[in-house]
C-alpha cells in the first residue's frame, strides 16, 4: 500500500494549484460583486486554461484531451475547489457523457467542446423530478425520423453560456403490470426552434455561477442527435453521475484545505486575553477536528477515484465519498465563521462566501439523503436475497 503520489501526479496538481494562484485567484472578489463573469474574462482564462493543458482534461487523448485517469482527475478538481466556481468552471470539463457520441456527433459536438469551440451543459433535473430522476416528464414523441420534445427542465449549471444541451427526455414506457419510463438522451443546440432558455433568479451562493430554465415547445430534434440507444438514456448518465459527485468530493477537498489554512493564519495571530485565539482549547479543538475531517474526506475521495480506474466503482462508493465531503465542507465553513466571529460574517472577508458557497454542495448531483439511500441499499442488498 503505497500513498505517495506518482511523478506525473504530483506535476498535474502542482500545475492547477499555481494556475488557480495565479489566474483565477485574483477575481473572485470582482465576480462576487458583479455577479457575473465577463465574456472577454471567460475567453482569456479559457486559452489560459488550454495552454496549460488543463480545459478539457478529462476527455480522451484521441479527441484532444488530456486523458487523465480518475485519480489524476480528482487531484486537478480539488485545487479548482479551492477558488469559487464560476471561475473554475471557466476551466471546463466537458460531461463525460459526450464520450457515448458516435458518427457525426463527434465532429459536431465532441471534438469542438474539446477545442474550446463550443460549450455543454447537463439537462435532467425538472420541477418535479430533482432527486428522483426516474420522475421527469418532458416528452421526445418520435415522428417520422424525428423526435418531438415538450416540457421543461430547471437548475441546469450555466445553460445560459452554452451552445448545446445534453437532454433526457421520456420516449416510451415498457410493458407489464408495473409500466416505467424510457429514457432518451438528445443532443439540441441552442437557436432549435421551440427550445428556450432562461436565467433563475439568483442563488444565495455562488454568484456569477448561473443556474437557468430549459423550455421545449415543440421543438424537433433528429433522430441523428440522439446521444446513445433510444430508450436507454440513463445508461449513459451513469458516468456523468460517477463523474460528477467524484469532482463535487474533490471540490469540497480543496475548499476546506483553503478554509482551514486562513483559519490557522487568523487564529495564530488575533489574540485574546494576551495570547493568540489559537492557544484557547476551544479554538483549538475546532482546528483539530477541521484537519482531521479533511484528511479522512480526502482519503475517501483518492480512494473512491482508485476504485473507479480499477472496475471497482460503485453507486454506494461514489455516494459515500460526495455525502460526506460535502458536509464536511459545511461543517469546516461553519467552524471557521465561528473562528474569524464577527468578521466572519463580513463581507470584508471571505469566509462568509465559503459559507454561503458551501451549502449547495449538499443539495445537486443527489442530496445527502439520496447518497445515504444509495449507500444503505447496497449494503443490505447482499442480505435480501
Amino acid at each position: 500500500m503505497d500513498f505517495e503520489l506518482t511523478s506525473q501526479q504530483a506535476l498535474i496538481a502542482e500545475t492547477a494549484r499555481r494556475f488557480v494562484s495565479a489566474h483565477l485567484m485574483p477575481h473572485e472578489e470582482n465576480i462576487e460583486r458583479l455577479g457575473e463573469v465577463p465574456d472577454e474574462l471567460r475567453h482569456q482564462l479559457k486559452a489560459l486554461a488550454m495552454e496549460a493543458g488543463l480545459y478539457a482534461a478529462n476527455m480522451p487523448e484521441s479527441v484532444g484531451g488530456a486523458g487523465l485517469s480518475n485519480v489524476e482527475l480528482a487531484l486537478l478538481e480539488r485545487e479548482l475547489g479551492r477558488v469559487s466556481l464560476p471561475l473554475a468552471s471557466c476551466v471546463l470539463r466537458p460531461a463525460p457523457i459526450l464520450k457515448a457520441c458516435a458518427g457525426e456527433q463527434i465532429e459536431r459536438y465532441l471534438k469542438p467542446v474539446v477545442r474550446g469551440e463550443r460549450v455543454d451543459c447537463f439537462a435532467l433535473t425538472e420541477p418535479g423530478a430533482g432527486s428522483d430522476a426516474n420522475n421527469i416528464s418532458t416528452q421526445a414523441v418520435a415522428d417520422g425520423d424525428d423526435f418531438i420534445l415538450n416540457g421543461s427542465k430547471h437548475f441546469i449549471s450555466h445553460a445560459d453560456v452554452a451552445d448545446f444541451a445534453i437532454v433526457f427526455a421520456v420516449s416510451g414506457m415498457t410493458e407489464g403490470a408495473r409500466p416505467r419510463k424510457l429514457i432518451t438522451s438528445f443532443l439540441v443546440d441552442k437557436g432549435t426552434p421551440g427550445f428556450e432558455v432562461r436565467r433563475m433568479g439568483r442563488a444565495v451562493g455562488n454568484r456569477g455561477y448561473h443556474q437557468c430554465e430549459l423550455f421545449f415547445t415543440d421543438c424537433r430534434v433528429p433522430g441523428s442527435q440522439v446521444l446513445g440507444e433510444v430508450h436507454r438514456g440513463f445508461d449513459v448518465a451513469k458516468e456523468w453521475l460517477f463523474a460528477s459527485r467524484l469532482a463535487i468530493a474533490a471540490n469540497c477537498v480543496g475548499r476546506a484545505e483553503r478554509i482551514l489554512e486562513m483559519s490557522l493564519q487568523w487564529a495564530a495571530t488575533r489574540r485574546t486575553f494576551g495570547k493568540p485565539i489559537a492557544d484557547h482549547q476551544g479554538i483549538g479543538f475546532k482546528l483539530a477536528d477541521m484537519a482531521t475531517e479533511i484528511e479522512a474526506a480526502k482519503l475517501l475521495m483518492l480512494q473512491c477515484a482508485w476504485k473507479i480506474d480499477r472496475g471497482e466503482g460503485s453507486e454506494a462508493v461514489v455516494a459515500m465519498a460526495k455525502m460526506y465531503s460535502s458536509e464536511m465542507l459545511g461543517r469546516v465553513a461553519d467552524n471557521a465563521v465561528q473562528i474569524f466571529g464577527g468578521m466572519g460574517v463580513m463581507q470584508e472577508m471571505p469566509v462568509e462566501r465559503f459559507w454561503r458557497d458551501a451549502r449547495v454542495e449538499r443539495i445537486w448531483d443527489g442530496t445527502s439523503e439520496i447518497q445515504r439511500h444509495l449507500i444503505a441499499r447496497e449494503l443490505t442488498r447482499p442480505y435480501k436475497q
